[in-house]
């Protein structure tokens, strides 16, 4: 996450079938389990994963290093491993960064980067597009050592790994999503949200066919305010835009991941103004709807004691199956979610 310098009634596709399996209806009717889904997102995948990302192999990742370079084809080979192609109308899973568009503000010389896209095209409503984000930059090596941010956010990384190839799984078994998956790995997050700024200035899709951006930066750990429990998650923005949306996060919770949801850094408020502070604002300010996922601030935070073995994988197993749930209902639900709020 970038360093700060200077909620009415849903009516969800859910019904109930024998025993307490809570299941989604597709287009004939026909029961799907999404539990079959959500628990293909496990801990132990992800662990196999961020001990990738998060090695020092990446060295930290700095924006548009070789390191940073090396993670994205490491995610890329894991969506080709998963039959996950890029999106339709990209000629590979890249989407070039120019240096001089993240320069322009602050000189910093960075150089080119990329963000990295894979796509999950939708079955009856492909051209409506559900964004799901995190940025895989981090603030690279300081002083000869690698700031490796198993948090910040290779959790996050790792997280869309999982869900896209839930959604994959459901596609491949006829229960592919109505509206169409984005995957966006977001590179420049680190310096002032770039990626995330370019993409929404020059979208792939159009943004007024942009339904949501589910986001999600650091959640695997806890913070100071749940010592004793890391059954909780931050979640921010989900009301600022749209009611559906506040409702639909809050009704998936209840009905599969049952974590206690934390609306503190929700407060506008609030002077941590993280709401600001992620790659989901690029898509906010657009009047897109966003909620954003979130652990909160801990002791590691852009230190170099941001390491894999701090990660509390029960905590991002539930936390990235909560993304997937979010996303798999605005995705699935057949009207597209209202705009109702000016977001202020």
């Amino acid at each position: 996450m970038k360093k700060i310098l200077s909620f009415g009634t849903l009516s969800l596709l859910i019904i109930g079938c024998s025993g307490s399996q809570p299941t989604t209806v597709n287009k004939v009717n026909t029961p799907i389990d999404v539990n079959s889904y959500i628990n293909t997102i496990t801990s132990s995948e992800l662990k196999t994963h961020l001990d990738i990302v998060a090695s020092d192999e990446m060295q930290g990742r700095e924006t548009g290093s070789e390191g940073q370079k090396k993670a994205g084809r490491y995610l890329i080979e894991q969506y080709k491993k998963a039959g996950i192609p890029f999106p339709k109308g990209a000629t590979s899973y890249y989407q070039t960064v120019p240096a001089a568009f993240m320069n322009k503000q602050y000189n910093e010389n960075l150089p080119d980067s990329e963000n990295i896209w894979a796509f999950i095209e939708g079955t009856e409503k492909p051209e409506e597009i559900v964004v799901v984000s995190a940025h895989y930059d981090h603030v690279g090596m300081k002083n000869g050592e690698v700031y490796n941010g198993a948090d910040d956010d290779g959790s996050g990384t790792v997280a869309l790994l999982e869900i896209a190839q839930a959604f994959e799984k459901a596609k491949k078994e006829g229960h592919g999503p109505k509206r169409s998956i984005l995957i966006l790995h977001m590179t420049g997050e680190e310096h002032g949200l770039y990626g995330s700024s370019y993409y929404s200035q020059n979208p792939l899709f159009p943004l007024k066919n942009t339904v949501a951006d589910v986001n999600i930066d650091m959640i695997g750990r806890r913070d100071d305010a749940h010592k004793d429990s890391n059954n909780y998650i931050y979640l921010i923005g989900s009301d600022y835009l749209s009611t559906d949306l506040f409702n639909i996060c809050e009704a998936v919770n209840t009905k599969y991941t049952h974590l206690n949801i934390d609306y503190k850094f929700n407060d506008r408020k609030d002077p941590n103004r993280f709401y600001y502070r992620s790659d989901h604002y690029n898509f906010a300010k657009h009047g897109i709807p966003v909620v954003f996922l979130f652990n909160g601030v801990h002791a590691d935070y852009h230190k170099a004691s941001d390491e894999v073995d701090k990660i509390e994988f029960d905590a991002l197993t539930k936390r990235a199956q909560l993304g997937f749930s979010i996303a798999w209902e605005i995705a699935n639900r057949d009207a597209r979610i209202v705009v109702d709020k000016d977001g202020k």
